[in-house]
C-alpha cells in the first residue's frame, strides 16, 4: 500500500463526511462487541482512530496498527487529549511483516479494498487472533460503478464468505447495513459488515 498518499492526507484526513461515515460504523460495531470487556483488540488500519477510539468503553485495550506514522500521530494525540489508557498505536503493514501479536478481536474498517492482496492479509489476521477470536470487516459492497487501479471495488458477499472459510473462519455472517450517498469514490454505494470467527 503507498503510504505517502495517507501520509499526505493525515492532517486533514477527519472530514465532515468520514466522521458522519465513523459515527454509521460505530454504531453497527458496538452492538458485535457486547461482552468484550475483557478482550484485547486490534484495528487494523486504523487511520486516525475514528472508529476504535468510539470503542475504546467495550473492551480491555485497544490497538491501532496504521502504515501511516502521520495518520498515527494525529490518532495519538488525540488520546492523549482525551486521557485514554487502554489504547496504544502501532506503525505497522502486516502485508509486508507481521509483529508476533496476539489479539481476541480484529476489526477492519474500509481497509479492505487498498489491500491488492486481501488473502495474504486476512491469513495474516486470522494468524493474529486467539482461539475462538474474531474478525470483524466493514466494507464496501461490490461496485461495478467504481474503477480505480490501486482501489477494490467493494467485495460480494459470496467471494469473501468462500476468502474466509478458505482460510479457515468459522460462522461468518455478513450483512449490508448501510446505503449512502456518495460515500465511495463519489459514488452512492452500500457497506457490509462481515463478522467471523477463528
Amino acid at each position: 500500500m503507498e503510504n505517502n498518499v495517507f501520509e499526505q492526507m493525515a492532517k486533514r484526513y477527519d472530514t465532515e463526511e468520514r466522521m458522519e461515515l465513523a459515527k454509521v460504523i460505530v454504531n453497527e460495531v458496538r452492538p458485535a462487541l457486547r461482552n468484550s470487556k475483557s478482550k484485547s483488540l486490534l484495528d487494523y488500519g486504523s487511520g486516525t482512530g475514528l472508529i476504535s477510539l468510539e470503542l475504546s468503553d467495550l473492551v480491555d485495550s485497544i490497538l491501532l496498527v496504521d502504515s501511516s506514522k502521520q495518520m498515527l500521530d494525529v490518532a495519538k494525540a488525540k488520546i492523549s487529549r482525551k486521557g485514554m489508557t487502554n489504547l496504544n498505536v502501532l506503525c505497522s503493514d502486516f502485508t509486508q511483516e507481521t509483529p508476533e501479536r496476539k489479539a481476541d478481536i480484529v476489526l477492519m474498517s474500509l481497509v479492505l479494498l487498498h489491500i491488492p492482496d486481501t488473502k495474504k492479509i486476512l491469513q495474516e489476521l486470522f494468524n493474529i487472533l486467539n482461539s475462538g477470536g474474531k474478525l470483524i470487516i466493514i466494507d464496501f459492497d461490490k461496485n461495478d460503478k467504481i474503477n480505480h487501479p490501486k482501489v477494490h471495488n467493494g467485495f460480494s458477499h459470496e467471494e469473501l464468505r468462500k476468502g474466509l472459510s478458505e482460510i479457515g473462519f468459522k460462522s461468518i455472517e455478513i450483512k449490508t447495513f448501510y446505503h449512502g450517498k456518495r460515500i465511495f469514490m463519489n459514488q452512492d454505494a452500500s457497506m457490509f459488515i462481515s463478522s467471523s470467527l477463528k
